[in-house]
Order: structure tokens, then C-alpha cells, then sequence
């Protein structure tokens, strides 16, 4: 099991990214949900956000490259953005290979994530019909 807890800590580097990365994004265009500004046209669908920071908006989301890895995340429910799926945590993880070697394998991951949902350390996102999942409040 030990192996295992590596995916809740590859979770919560997710997370820490995306928030760092909407901070940036906040800190550009005064919002940390762009999706409106872009569907409005009142930003470029991808662009600079500084320096060597970059960004491109898709569908629901976000991917935005910054100097340690590149995050692509999806905006939930209200603006939320502590969701996640299988797949946004495998790219995130091939990101950073030495640091989750056991996830270049996405199904490994695919296995590993099934069993922190069945246990309850991750749960669906409430009221997301895109399949987000989020930490358990009882973690």
C-alpha cells in the first residue's frame, strides 16, 4: 500500500499546481475563472500570462505551462477548481516521471484511483457532470 499513498500526493500536487496557476491567471486578468472572459472575447483563447508562462483555454478548462510543469485542468461546478480525473493526474504525472514513476503507466493509475474512490479518499464532485472527482472532506 505503501506505493499507493503516492497518489494522493500526486493529487495534492496537482491541486497546488492548478491553484498556482489560477493565481497567475487572477493575477493577469483580474479573474480566477477566465472561461467567461474568453468565451465573452475579452481574452485570447491562449496567450502569455508572464515571462515564460503560458496558457490555452479549452472546452471546460485550462492548461497552463509554468516554469516547473505544464497543469491541464478543468473548471467544476460554480468556478471550483479542486477537481480532477484519471487522466488530468496521468499528465500530470508524466510531467514528473522520477518524482511518480509508478504513474507513466495509466493503468496503474487507473487501478490506484478506482481504490481511493472505492475507499472514499476521493470522491465525485457534487453536482459535476464531467466526471471531476475531489479530495473526501474525511481525509
Amino acid at each position: 500500500m505503501k506505493d499507493k499513498e503516492n497518489l494522493g500526493e500526486l493529487a495534492l500536487d496537482f491541486l497546488s499546481s492548478v491553484d498556482e496557476a489560477t493565481s497567475l491567471l487572477e493575477e493577469k486578468f483580474g479573474s480566477r475563472s477566465i472561461l467567461r472572459l474568453w468565451r465573452s472575447g475579452k481574452i485570447k483563447r491562449c496567450g502569455i500570462v508572464k515571462e515564460k508562462i503560458t496558457y490555452e483555454l479549452h472546452g471546460a478548462g485550462c492548461a497552463v505551462n509554468l516554469p516547473h510543469v505544464l497543469v491541464n485542468f478543468d473548471y467544476g461546478p460554480g468556478g471550483r477548481i479542486d477537481g480532477f480525473d484519471v487522466w488530468r493526474l496521468y499528465l500530470y504525472a508524466t510531467e514528473l516521471p522520477k518524482k511518480y514513476p509508478r504513474y507513466q503507466s495509466q493503468e496503474v493509475l487507473e487501478l490506484d484511483f478506482r481504490e481511493y474512490v472505492a475507499s472514499g479518499r476521493f470522491e465525485p464532485m457534487p453536482e459535476d457532470r464531467s466526471g471531476l472527482y475531489c479530495l473526501s472532506k474525511n481525509n
